[in-house]
């Protein structure tokens, strides 16, 4: 099959997006399901040969396969080309973010299904038209070979996550997040402009493998390259909802759920590891930029896992977990580059490898984590509220639902054999190696990340069924705002329809088996690091013989689950006392969210920029500006008024200016003459 037929995967989303908000809309009614067809279609074929692609890449020699570039712009010396990069990391992306996006598409047929007798439209068009887009947006910046076209998706990527966020924007709530999304990842996107600029300034090259063979040269390096690494970081720390631009995260909860699942498995959050990953070679040589990562990714860990063991509405707990594990991919990258930072002859393929820690969690967590918000969505769906306090005992009425969801949280948990552990186990192990400090705190995550996700789990599905959430709308209008669903309005719990459950079933698969791609060491082998050669049985069971540290992790998470266990199926330790108690000042930081969004929003936005900077920036404007203009209109107008006076047609007036004149022309020839 042509090379030039990859570029298929990216087109047919950009298709669906055209087909559906152009030539579909304008003729059906706002909840035919037509629009859902075009879009699993489209995106069902960038599933199919994305997998071709994958294994046409893993044949190819150095799993790289050569796409002719389009030139798109001559500008004097400079040649701007529409390149596509197609390696290995770019093909395991490829097939994560279609297959994803796919299940995400076939499960939202379900989830925004309508009662007909509503008077208010679900937007069908819109919600796929959007969905297309953002699809392809996040293949786009994949396949991107050059800092341009990537800058392009970037923005396109944060454009529809802010249409998404806020797709039912009647909702103040749903506004305000997408609003909140769009401008806190524009501040690291600052960064990676910024970035970019210093990199083309100092190369005059767009091009990410021009720049890897730089970097590898040693022409870019020194200063340049370290702030040039650490301003695209700013960029994937937005994106990535590392500290301290990951306040936007938690909020995008407002959005439908199939569009979180999308947002925080395989699009948006995952842009900003790709990045750093894409552009590693600039990292590799400075080892300040790998310093800053590492650190950032272990903080980010931890610090998200705390917040996430004490919020109650499901998603949240899930969103939580997203900013925790995109720190532990982040803090994998970060320690791995530190690993091979010092050796000599690096090589194109040894920095590519280095990645393969990071990568390997992003692709195992992809699964996982959709997964799992794909399953709140579910469970909202039985009991019209993501509120776990509302919800008990469901495990009986949705049993699809209930095991997949436990699948996906043992994987997260990182419990053996599941995918989870065999990624998070490989980043402990770099953590261990070159961040000690930081592999404690990875640690201590493993427990805060077993412990959280199975609280949610007794909350959710033990016990008896605490009623949900039941609202009786007063107007069409309130029932097409309601945050999720006619289901809002049953009173009885009830497994989700199997259009519903099928990509359930399909991703709590990969979930299970997704992490046995590494146990004989060949993602790490298809990336390009060397690992030893295993067997399926060497390296399911002979992990535990290696050295003491999957025991350690393993244990960890299992302790984590038997706490949740303790507390909220059993009850042998009261919750609510232990909030009360001892630690009551540790759970009141935890759930106001470390008083960031006050920080932001009533120091930082209220105080310093609206009542200190742009108040300033407003008087400036209006007393020097605005005075130095209408200064120059008064001056010119009263000058008139002046002039006007002398002309009074009074002869013997001007006679005295014209003696005046000449007395002063003699005083000045008599003086300088």
């Amino acid at each position: 099959m042509p090379t030039n037929l990859m570029w298929l995967i990216f087109l047919l989303p950009v298709a669906s997006f055209v087909i559906v908000s152009a030539l579909i809309k304008p003729f059906i009614n706002n909840e035919s399901k037509l629009p859902g067809y075009v879009t699993i279609l489209a995106i069902t074929g960038s599933f199919a040969l994305s997998v071709w692609a994958l294994v046409t890449v893993m044949s190819a020699e150095g799993h790289v396969i050569d796409v002719p570039a389009i030139t798109w712009l001559n500008i004097g010396n400079l040649t701007i080309s529409i390149n596509m990069i197609m390696d290995s990391l770019t093909a395991v992306m490829l097939v994560v973010v279609t297959f994803v996006s796919l299940m995400v598409q076939i499960y939202s047929l379900g989830y925004l299904h309508r009662d007909p007798v509503n008077t208010v439209d679900t937007g069908f068009p819109r919600y796929y038209a959007w969905m297309s887009l953002f699809t392809a947006s996040m293949l786009g910046l994949i396949i991107a070979g050059n800092l341009l076209m990537m800058f392009m998706f970037w923005e396109m990527v944060g454009l529809c996550s802010y249409l998404l966020i806020g797709f039912w924007f009647h909702k103040p709530a749903a506004a305000n997040a997408a609003k909140k999304a769009f401008i806190v990842t524009r501040l690291g996107d600052f960064g990676f402009l910024a970035a970019i600029l210093l990199i083309f300034a100092n190369t005059h090259t767009f091009d990410t493998n021009a720049l890897r063979d730089l970097a590898m040269t040693g022409v870019l390096a020194g200063n340049v390259l370290t702030w040039a690494a650490i301003g695209i970081f700013a960029g994937a720390a937005g994106k990535s909802a590392q500290f301290p631009l990951h306040v936007w995260l938690p909020d995008a909860m407002e959005g439908p759920t199939p569009v979180s699942a999308l947002i925080h498995s395989a699009t948006m959050v995952s842009a900003g590891v790709f990045l750093v990953a894409r552009t590693f070679p600039l990292f590799v040589f400075s080892t300040q930029a790998l310093t800053t990562v590492a650190i950032i990714g272990g903080f980010t860990a931890i610090f998200a896992a705390s917040m996430g063991m004490v919020m109650n509405d499901i998603k949240r707990v899930l969103a939580y977990s997203t900013i925790s594990q995109l720190g532990f991919m982040m803090l994998g990258l970060g320690a791995s580059g530190l690993g091979i930072a010092h050796e000599s002859n690096l090589t194109a393929e040894i920095i590519r490898g280095a990645t393969a820690v990071g990568i390997f969690h992003l692709f195992t967590h992809a699964f996982f984590k959709s997964l799992l918000f794909l399953g709140s969505g579910s469970v909202n769906h039985a009991s019209g509220t993501f509120d776990m306090r509302k919800m008990g005992g469901l495990g009986k009425a949705m049993p699809w639902t209930c095991i997949t969801f436990v699948i996906g949280s043992l994987s997260l948990a990182g419990i053996w054999p599941l995918a989870g552990f065999w990624s998070k186990d490989e980043i402990l192990a770099k953590a261990m190696e070159n961040q000690p400090f930081l592999f404690v705190l990875a640690l201590i995550t493993v427990f805060m990340t077993a412990f959280y996700m199975f609280r949610a789990v007794f909350m959710t599905f033990s016990g008896e069924y605490k009623g949900g959430e039941v609202h009786e709308p007063h107007d069409a209008q309130e029932k097409a705002s309601d945050h999720e669903e006619h289901n809002a309005h049953t009173t009885q719990p009830h497994e989700s329809p199997a259009i519903m459950v099928l990509p359930l079933v399909l991703l709590s698969i990969l979930a299970i088996v997704a992490g046995f791609w590494n146990i004989t060491g060949a993602f790490s082998a298809f990336m390009g690091h060397e690992t030893e050669s295993k067997t399926i049985i060497q390296g399911l069971f002979g992990v535990f013989t290696e050295n003491w540290l999957p025991i350690a992790s393993l244990l960890v998470a299992i302790s984590g689950i038997f706490m949740a266990y303790v507390m909220y199926s059993v009850k042998w330790l009261s919750p609510s006392k232990i909030a009360d108690g001892f630690f009551k000042p540790l759970y009141i930081l935890f759930s106001r969210k470390y008083y960031m969004d006050e920080l932001y929003e009533n120091i930082i936005v209220s105080k310093l920029l609206l009542g200190g900077l742009f108040k300033g920036f407003q008087k400036l404007d209006e007393q020097v500006i605005d005075g130095t203009v209408n200064g120059a209109g008064s001056g010119t107008r009263n000058s008139g008024n002046v002039l006007r006076k002398l002309q009074n047609g009074q002869l013997q007036f001007y006679g005295l200016f014209i003696g005046i004149g000449i007395v002063a022309i003699a005083v000045c020839l008599f003086i300088f003459g």
